[in-house]
């Protein structure tokens, strides 16, 4: 007879998810050591969000207080599409081409919670997917799905790093995951050495101050920092490089998931179009999308950053 803990990982393969670790739910005492440090460092910048309640973060019990069990999956999302290197066009991170990740691993996550309470009525449960003061990552590795890489990312050894994370807790104990995955960084600095505003600045540590992705997405300013506008090499949304160099994402794969094949001009945005935007074509051509993150003022001052610089140069 096939186990609790053997059902739901079939279940959640059936379902889509690409891996599935389940690790005991207790708190992340070293793990929230380094998110203390790194707080204090201020490499948070502007994100407060983070700063508020912070033990919540190191421990499931106080997000769901009958947590005994997580539930650690893994989503892969590459598709084999290239940005076209434009100076009409800025180019936007892989992992928001297609629809909002959020939406498609919750419902996921939902179906595989209502497949758990068929097996057991007693058993309840909280979704948690990114916007959750859990530390996705640390519980990654916790529950062996792959190993933090030195450019902060999660890397697996079947997927490379272009893969979403999501987890249940569960009010159940179940059988736990007994390894973790060993680092294979080794002494690669690739990311490191790619970053053009020296983000990473030790390796596993970024400064989100310096990093294109937290300033053209999460940075709510009039205008870009001098030092982001002048290297931000095409990019509007987001950035790529540290993942496009890592030498472990030559074993990327083509995901099973369709919504996350990208959208129309979602992979290299026209410009002009972006600035033509009003609110309202703005949040119909962005429903649903992670590119609604930025607002519309912000993806418009990175429109207007790349033009400018164009313009400089001509």
């Amino acid at each position: 007879m096939v186990n609790l803990t053997e059902q739901i990982k079939r279940q959640a393969i059936e379902i889509g998810f690409d891996k599935i670790g389940i690790v005991r739910a207790e708190p992340l005492v070293e793990e929230g050591e380094k998110l203390d440090e790194w707080l204090s460092k201020g490499f948070h910048a502007e994100m407060k969000w983070l700063e508020r309640e912070p033990e919540k973060r190191k421990n499931p019990a106080l997000i769901f207080p009958d947590a005994k069990s997580v539930i650690v999956v893994a989503l892969n999302y590459f598709t084999a599409h290239e940005h076209e290197e434009s100076s009409e066009k800025g180019k936007v991170s892989r992992y928001a081409w297609g629809d909002d990740y959020h939406d498609v691993l919750k419902e996921k996550l939902r179906e595989l919670l209502a497949f758990i309470k068929t097996l057991d009525a007693s058993i309840d449960g909280k979704i948690c997917v990114d916007t959750a003061p859990m530390m996705d990552k640390a519980w990654a590795v916790r529950a062996g799905l792959g190993w933090l890489g030195k450019h902060s990312n999660i890397i697996t050894k079947e997927f490379g790093s272009w893969i979403f994370i999501g987890e249940i807790i569960l009010n159940v104990e179940l059988e736990y995951e007994t390894e973790t995955i060993e680092d294979h960084c080794g002494t690669c600095r690739k990311c490191l050495d790619a970053c053009p505003t020296a983000a990473i600045v030790a390796p596993y540590v970024v400064d989100s101050k310096a990093c294109l992705s937290y300033a053209t997405i999460e940075l709510r300013s009039a205008e870009l920092p001098a030092n982001i506008k002048e290297n931000l090499d095409g990019w509007l949304y987001g950035c790529d490089i540290c993942q496009d160099v890592c030498p472990w994402n030559r074993f990327e794969k083509p995901t099973d998931e369709a919504r996350f094949e990208p959208r129309a001009d979602n992979v290299s945005s026209d410009l002009k179009k972006i600035l033509a935007l009003s609110p309202e074509t703005y949040a119909a051509k962005f429903r649903r999308s992670a590119m609604k993150r930025t607002k519309l003022g912000g993806l418009q001052r990175n429109a207007r950053a790349l033009l400018d610089k164009k313009s400089n140069q001509t």
